[in-house]
């Protein structure tokens, strides 16, 4: 069976040990950027690898570009294949953030033709919470080949999120809380508000008291709702960066909502520009 969107602790567990499954710990602070590497290395999922997500999810900041730029494609496919990844691997990722930081892999994974990734439900704190153990042994890894088969039409550019809304050709979802959303508050970046025409829904509005994803059938009623007559591959999600966008994404696949799409700069990006317009408050 092949997984693509989410898997439990229990699945994972049962199948540790198969030889073309590789786990890769996505834990990351943005606060500080060696807490997940750091706590990776006290405890972690046994055989898994640990991505950085400045380090290995991204590229470097320009003058020009979001937070958290897209990767080298190319370095990502060769970072793959040293942690085992082969093009027919089981890829599980996780974090401890309810899948935050996780979704940014499993996104990343299904724009290089890997569609074998799962986010692992509830995270590590639910590995646990099930009973199972942590290590602190590194992985043994015997590196693999992965040949990547890139498709850039899984994201969108400034300049084209901005013809589309003048178009009126995309629903666009605003994966930050409502407070930043609305500029009341912004602790991150120079500016506060969100992209005009974009509507809201906190990625924390995927996950139930449990830090688990609410169901699909849940989801798909509450994303229903938000995108009203718009298709799923007119929706496109941001965040500040282009991590936790990721989040909405994944919920709307797992829901059978399929297709939509990523503002990979994000609010961080759109705010380099000052002739690109900024709304705050409450959309209409």
């Amino acid at each position: 069976m092949t997984f693509t969107t989410l898997i439990s602790a229990t699945t994972l567990h049962q199948h540790l040990n198969d030889p073309n499954w590789v786990v890769v710990d996505c834990r990351f602070s943005l606060a500080n950027s060696d807490a997940g590497d750091y706590a990776y290395r006290h405890g972690h999922i046994p055989h898994a690898r640990y991505a950085h997500l400045n380090r290995d999810l991204s590229s470097a900041i320009t003058d020009f570009t979001g937070r958290h730029p897209l990767p080298d494609f190319t370095l990502l496919a060769k970072k793959l294949g040293a942690w085992g990844i082969a093009n027919d691997s089981q890829v599980i990722v996780y974090d401890d953030a309810g899948g935050a930081f996780a979704g940014r892999l499993w996104w990343l994974l299904r724009c290089l033709g890997h569609d074998k990734v799962a986010v692992l439900n509830g995270g590590i704190q639910q590995w646990q919470k099930q009973g199972f153990s942590l290590t602190t042994t590194l992985p043994a890894i015997k590196p693999a080949t992965f040949r990547p088969y890139l498709n850039t039409a899984y994201w969108l550019n400034a300049s084209q999120v901005q013809n589309c809304l003048a178009k009126k050709a995309v629903c666009l979802i605003d994966a930050r809380t409502p407070e930043r959303y609305r500029g009341e508050q912004e602790p991150i970046d120079p500016v506060a508000g969100h992209i005009p025409g974009a509507q809201n829904r906190a990625f924390q509005s995927n996950l139930d008291n449990q830090g688990l994803f609410l169901s699909a059938d849940s989801l798909h009623n509450q994303f229903k709702k938000l995108i009203g007559t718009s298709r799923p591959e007119q929706v496109v999600h941001y965040c500040g960066s282009g991590v936790t966008a990721c989040h909405n994404l994944l919920a709307m696949e797992y829901a059978g909502l399929t297709g939509s799409k990523l503002y990979a700069g994000s609010w961080s990006e759109w705010i380099r520009n000052k002739n690109r317009p900024v709304a705050a408050g409450s959309a209409i």
